[in-house]
């Protein structure tokens, strides 16, 4: 067994952590849109939030043992090194600023909320598709992410498939926008 192997295994579990931690936000953020009491929501929000632990302690462990890799064995200018490099640092704002952000305030809200039927502004935040596209989008991501790795494809090529990895997680949350749009086209 030698060092590399050792980055391997850790780069893999580390994927396994992210994937699995987005696994618990998938479930819980499509369980949250179907919340009608502020006692589901309250029982949900701290299951998402404390996932994203998960989650990020995937991704310090993927990011120090790929960085690892990268410089021993395929040199940082490989292109699609670089491609993913680049997609997965811009992730994490996305995560912070529009996933993390409305999970705590989805949280706070039925923190302060009374138990009973949902109020109309924690039910607005709990079907707030941007949370399910933001969702979307960061898993459709990481799986273009995973193409890169294993495919190890040239230039063009990464770019395009992270593009239509994006473009995916933006299809697959096109329903969750209908209501939405319903609504403005009423009034």
């Amino acid at each position: 067994m030698n060092l590399y192997t050792l980055a391997l295994f850790a780069h893999v579990s580390g994927a396994i952590g992210i994937f699995s931690g987005l696994g618990v936000w998938a479930f819980g953020v499509a369980a949250l849109r179907r919340a009608r009491r502020v006692e589901q929501v309250r029982l949900l929000a701290p299951l998402i939030t404390a996932s994203s632990a998960l989650v990020v302690s995937g991704v310090l462990i993927l990011g120090v043992a790929g960085f690892y890799m990268a410089l021993t064995a395929w040199g940082v200018t490989a292109t699609w090194i670089i491609v993913a490099t680049i997609s997965f640092l811009l992730l994490a704002p996305g995560g912070l600023l529009i996933l993390e952000r409305r999970m705590r305030a989805i949280a706070a809200l039925a923190r302060e909320a009374p138990d009973g039927s949902l109020p109309e502004t924690l039910a607005a935040r709990t079907r707030d598709p941007l949370l399910a596209t933001g969702l979307s989008v960061y898993i459709a991501c990481l799986f273009g992410i995973v193409f890169l790795m294993t495919n190890k494809p040239a230039l063009s090529d990464a770019v395009t498939a992270i593009l239509v990895a994006v473009a995916l997680g933006l299809v697959v949350s096109l329903p969750l926008w209908r209501p939405r749009l319903k609504a403005r086209s009423a009034s």
